[in-house]
């Protein structure tokens, strides 16, 4: 992926943090791969919460795919 996408993930997931810090937790970018997957790890309350895979996929994956084209999936890591 080009680094002008990552910027732009990047720049997307920066913009998704202060709802995630407000609840008492965060996310950071892990890596995006060639299938142009995007690994995240999530931290403080958001880690292992049950609404964290809701948080993933109905938060951050549709507002990924909604701000770059491209993007495939967003896949939590330890």
């Amino acid at each position: 992926m080009s680094e002008q996408i990552s910027d732009k993930i990047q720049d997307c997931i920066q913009q998704i943090r202060p709802m995630l810090q407000s609840d008492g937790g965060d996310i950071e970018l892990v890596e995006v791969t060639e299938n142009n997957d995007v690994k995240v790890r999530l931290q403080g309350a958001c880690r292992g919460c049950p609404g964290a895979r809701m948080t993933l996929k109905m938060g951050v994956e549709r507002r990924l795919k909604e701000q770059v084209p491209g993007v495939g999936e967003v896949i939590p890591v330890e």
